[in-house]
């Protein structure tokens, strides 16, 4: 037995010291400008050459799906929706299955209610959204919008050997087509 530890302790400290001595300084990331509302439209003009700004309101289309992006500057916080449905005939049954989507499936992307309508939402601070967080919570908020109903999923992380990873992902990479990562 104390041959088993010698062995190891000498394994993990030889693996320790070649690991040292082969060390390569790590190449210096250099940080994304902060995220502000000119910099979301130039992101979303990429995606829909078409998009409409009015005020701090953007709105857009990815796979005919429309949806709208504010932020609010002095608020530092930015919203990504999608609507879904009128939310008047919306029983207990369904608001507790989209509570627990919330939880588990629907990722960064959550369901809301608002101004009579279920919304597919993704709700951010401004200032510290990186581009490539931008394009998956444009992905995931879309993705909540096209499975309510049926796995009500942002897509990003699915369990299993489904289909939706891939989807999602297809998707995600179409937003990142032309973007500057």
């Amino acid at each position: 037995m104390a041959r088993f530890f010698l062995a190891l302790t000498l394994i993990v400290f030889g693996t320790l010291s070649l690991a040292q001595e082969s060390e390569t300084p790590a190449p210096e990331v250099v940080p994304e400008p902060a995220m502000t509302l000119e910099r979301l439209a130039s992101i979303i003009k990429i995606i829909d050459e078409d998009a409409q700004m009015r005020g701090a309101t953007i709105q857009f289309t990815v796979q005919d799906i429309p949806v709208m992006v504010v932020a609010d500057p002095r608020a530092d916080r930015m919203r990504a929706m999608v609507p879904i449905r009128s939310a008047d005939s919306l029983d207990a049954a369904e608001l507790m299955r989209l509570m627990q989507a919330n939880f588990d499936t629907a990722l960064d992307a959550r369901y809301a209610v608002a101004q009579g309508r279920l919304w597919g939402v993704f709700i951010h601070p401004l200032s510290p959204l990186e581009q490539d967080q931008f394009l998956s919570a444009i992905a995931q908020t879309v993705n909540v919008a096209r499975t309510y109903g049926q796995t009500y999923s942002g897509g990003a992380q699915v369990f299993g050997g489904g289909d939706s990873n891939g989807i999602y992902q297809n998707l995600l990479d179409e937003l990142r087509k032309g973007q500057a990562l």
